[in-house]
């Protein structure tokens, strides 16, 4: 059986919401598909802040917007908006991630003190994170059906089902743990898809749910990718009605 590749790069808003309508019918994500843009100081957009305000800063003056960049993957599901450097600077570990901190920044803050010396990570495994190569200016979030050009990456929230069909559509699939952020990066400078398991800074300020996990998707990739889920999930249903089928020799009288 041959796959009907469709056309590499869409180009139009009909074109990305009927590619996320295309991964909800395959994947049945817990969030519709979130779209995420890595922006220069100088580009224009069309988007708007959600909003201002921060909670006090900690004893060593650090807040955000949120508690960890993480959690605008849960708002972005829902609505577009921009955010800066700022607005991620609570969690330092995703700032490093997403280009925002250098290392030598990074390792002076107070919460990656704290996971250094909980033993959580060490210092090497932090220094050889995966991270977005140029600083941005503003990353955008908002869900990929509304979207109007091609996103850096696209991240979906999957369960174990989920995932088993990108690993059988995807072989080459990188699978990757703590710290869940770092995925984003793969996807954006590595074009790789990578998927993870979460970790536990992630699961505790996104209130992300235990049987839930995530997968990045270069945005240049979609199509390809929708298009390997699709016939994955046709071969998929055919072995699964074989097996219950087999399966039903052993069924009671």
């Amino acid at each position: 059986m041959t796959l009907d590749v469709h056309p590499a790069t869409p180009t139009s808003l009909e074109s990305w919401r009927s590619l996320s309508d295309r991964l909800v019918a395959t994947l049945k994500p817990f969030a519709l598909p979130l779209a995420i843009s890595f922006l220069k100081d100088a580009e224009s957009i069309d988007a708007s802040r959600r909003d201002d305000l921060y909670p006090e800063p900690n004893e060593y003056g650090r807040t955000g917007q949120v508690p960890a960049g993480c959690v605008f993957w849960i708002h972005g599901s829902r609505e577009r908006f921009v955010t800066t450097a700022s607005d991620h600077a609570n969690c330092s570990v995703g700032s490093f991630t997403h280009g925002f901190l250098t290392l030598n920044e990074a390792v002076t803050k107070d919460d990656v003190g704290a996971v250094l010396e909980s033993g959580w990570v060490d210092e090497s495994a932090v220094a050889s994170l995966p991270r977005i190569a140029t600083k941005p200016g503003s990353i955008v979030y908002g869900p990929l059906a509304t979207s109007e050009r091609e996103p850096d990456v696209v991240l979906l929230r999957v369960n174990g089902l989920g995932l088993m069909m990108l690993k059988d559509a995807l072989p080459e699939l990188r699978v990757e743990g703590k710290p869940q952020c770092h995925i984003v990066a793969i996807a954006k400078e590595q074009q790789v898809v990578a998927a993870s398991v979460g970790c536990a800074l992630s699961r505790a300020r996104t209130g992300m749910k235990a049987d839930e996990m995530t997968c990045a998707i270069p945005g240049s990739r979609l199509n390809e990718v929708v298009d390997a889920l699709e016939f994955t999930a046709t071969l998929n249903r055919r072995m699964a009605m074989y097996a219950s089928m087999d399966a039903k020799r052993f069924s009671a009288d």
